[in-house]
């Protein structure tokens, strides 16, 4: 009541919000949660300008929306939330604190396939992208925005293709910048895949993004989701084009067939893995040149052996 009696004074919604924020912490306050969003958000909309407001309010956002998850509760959050982040973004688009906060709560409602449909309703993508390429070395913004790529692309209805296309060079810059973190790179890999059945890269994109792929996988062997997502954006790469084939199996750094067996005795005892690998070895043998490498190199006893390991693939 508070906060609705003066919603023009930026002082008493800021401190408001701090009130709030001591109830959700102590989690006496599981109830209100929507409640409190809702109310969150008008103050965010209603005073845009006041950087202090929107930082205090996306703190808090985030503080609910972890509550909710926690305490497994549906905060169910309309297009006035998602519209009022995007305002948000527009308006301090050079704060990468705010930024930061903005575009991790962006990945967590994105997750929601009704939300993910408001963020494609208010035009989202042309801000991530923007936001990509000022604060490229910002590992939680690229990991955020890649998340949210991959949510709004692996819908298949409503994909505005133009629109995505122009994601695949940032994508695959935030994975050449930041190789060195697993947990980037297993964003941008899963963006990549999801942008490549999308039919969003072109003819020039196959090779570079094969190669890129590759060196994911070549300096992050040991993490089963980046080898699964990773798996998943080759498979469909050579599905497309047999020049990703020929990468594949002729990089510069070594052939990729190599990596995949190493990848598949780091986990062989992950089934998800084990069924990417199987996925991404049915995509090659549909090319003669790369039949002819895969015997060189033994494949037929990587074969052999997931084979006996499971009897159903």
């Amino acid at each position: 009541e508070f906060m609705q009696a003066f919603w023009d004074t930026e002082e008493v919604q800021d401190k408001a919000i701090q009130l709030l924020a001591g109830f959700v912490r102590d989690k006496s306050a599981l109830p209100y949660l929507l409640t409190f969003t809702e109310l969150i958000t008008f103050a965010m909309k209603t005073h845009v300008g006041s950087l202090k407001i929107q930082v205090d309010g996306c703190s808090l956002l985030l503080e609910i929306l972890s509550q909710a998850l926690e305490q497994d509760v549906v905060v169910a959050l309309d297009e006035n939330v998602t519209s009022s982040l995007l305002e948000t973004v527009r308006q301090h688009s050079e704060n990468e604190e705010l930024l930061s906060l903005v575009c991790t709560l962006l990945m967590m409602i994105s997750a929601s396939e009704v939300a993910a449909e408001n963020l494609r309703k208010v035009g989202v993508i042309p801000d991530l992208l923007s936001i990509l390429r000022n604060f490229l070395h910002n590992e939680q913004i690229c990991l955020s925005c890649c998340a949210v790529l991959w949510s709004l692309a692996a819908n298949e209805n409503n994909v505005d293709q133009a629109v995505m296309k122009s994601a695949v060079p940032v994508t695959s810059a935030v994975l050449q910048e930041h190789l060195q973190n697993g947990t980037v790179t297993e964003s941008a890999c899963s963006a990549l895949w999801a942008l490549s059945l999308q039919g969003c890269l072109s003819e020039n994109d196959y090779e570079p993004t094969t190669a890129l792929l590759l060196d994911a996988l070549r300096m992050n062997p040991g993490r089963p989701v980046l080898v699964k997502n990773a798996c998943l954006a080759l498979a469909s790469l050579l599905r497309l084009s047999e020049i990703s084939a020929l990468r594949f199996i002729m990089d510069s750094k070594g052939s990729g067939i190599n990596l995949i067996k190493y990848a598949y005795h780091l986990h062989f005892d992950d089934p998800e893995v084990v069924e990417n690998i199987c996925m991404l070895i049915n995509e090659m043998v549909q090319y003669d040149d790369v039949v002819l490498d895969m015997l060189s190199q033994k494949m037929e006893e990587l074969l052999s052996e997931i084979k006996s390991s499971f009897p159903s693939s």
